[in-house]
């Protein structure tokens, strides 16, 4: 098994809908442009990247340790500390 991890801890958000049809469209309308295109980032001008939300979420170990540990939700109450910080990992550090 791979013992490889992500540089920084970053969870993004590729699974929301909205991202997967904007990137649908895009895709949709370059594969459709007819004319003549230039080499480069030409695609770039025929969809408007404002329009695709790549979100990206940062926390460290620390700041989820000290999440759970203020937290008041139930469901938060009854992880373990080890289970918190496997969670983290889940989440933000393995690939």
């Amino acid at each position: 098994m791979s013992r490889s991890f992500k540089k920084s801890p970053a969870w993004t958000d590729h699974t929301t809908p909205n991202t997967i049809w904007a990137k649908r469209q895009a895709a949709k309308t370059v594969r459709r442009f007819t004319a003549d295109s230039s080499n480069g980032k030409w695609y770039r001008k025929l969809y408007c990247p404002w329009n695709i939300c790549d979100y990206r979420f940062y926390k460290t170990k620390q700041q989820a340790i000290q999440e759970w540990e203020t937290s008041r939700c139930p469901r938060d109450l009854a992880k373990t500390r080890a289970e918190v910080i496997n969670e983290w990992a889940k989440w933000y550090k393995r690939k």
